[in-house]
């Protein structure tokens, strides 16, 4: 009954994952300072929070369902294994950091404090799988185009355009070094190029995101401090890392 449904499955675990990371965007940039800014951080998860719920447990059991139709092909998958540490991820800081700071407004008591840390070394081991995953690391390019877009979402003023700028020029010296530099279907050469502008992309986008958080400092604008705006970007991308991951599974 289960792998003649697996279809159905896929569909099911599919809508799970746009509730869980739909409800994470909404909540984690309210967090960040961005979204539904009229709305108090406690409002909107009081609003998103059962969906969050209803999400967590479709993903599960689909999962569950879904690993059975297809454990062989799963076994010794990396892309599993990268989906794995970012699901796992992305319960411990939705559940146990982003849910308790939203209900407080942004106040980081212990236990919060405590599952950002857990959750960020799990999406620090989801990263790495990638990284070192062979054909699935070009799945790390799904995470750090959500990076640049929550880094847009919550930047502001001209320090938004610069970074935009930034954004561009290294993705024309992506498209130089791949398809003008390098001939066409030269992977032993192509691949380090993006590996390489990969890296100066994450640095330009973690740049960005500090840049911004300490002119809000200056101007007093993050009374609580950063650590909710980290924990709700955070929470937004470990959802984008399992999507990707669970994408690139078909091809790894």
């Amino acid at each position: 009954m289960v792998k003649p449904n697996f279809a159905v499955w896929e569909v099911f675990h599919i809508l799970a994952l746009v509730m869980l990371g739909g409800g994470a965007i909404l909540v984690g940039l309210r967090l960040a300072g961005a979204g539904l800014k009229e709305e108090a951080p406690s409002a909107v998860y009081r609003g998103i929070g059962p969906i969050l719920t209803v999400g967590a447990v479709g993903i599960v059991v689909t999962g569950l369902l879904i690993g059975a139709a297809n454990a062989e092909r799963l076994y010794d998958s990396a892309a599993f294994t990268a989906k794995m540490l970012a699901l796992a991820a992305g319960l411990i800081l939705t559940f146990g950091a982003l849910r308790p700071v939203a209900l407080a407004d942004g106040a980081v008591g212990g236990g919060a404090a405590a599952a950002t840390g857990a959750g960020l070394v799990l999406w620090l081991a989801a990263t790495v799988v990638f990284l070192t995953g062979g054909l699935i690391t070009p799945g790390l390019f799904h995470v750090l185009t959500a990076a640049a877009l929550v880094v847009f979402a919550t930047s502001r003023g001209r320090r938004r355009w610069v970074f935009v700028g930034g954004v561009g020029v290294i993705l024309a010296a992506m498209y130089a070094a791949t398809h003008v530099l390098i001939p066409a279907g030269d992977l032993a050469h192509a691949d380090p190029a993006n590996v390489a502008l990969a890296w100066v992309m994450a640095a330009w986008i973690a740049g960005a995101a500090a840049s911004e958080g300490l002119s809000r400092s200056r101007q007093g604008q993050t009374a609580v401090g950063w650590l909710p705006g980290i924990i709700g970007g955070a929470t937004i991308l470990v959802w984008v890392t399992a999507a990707a991951a669970g994408r690139w599974i078909a091809f790894a």
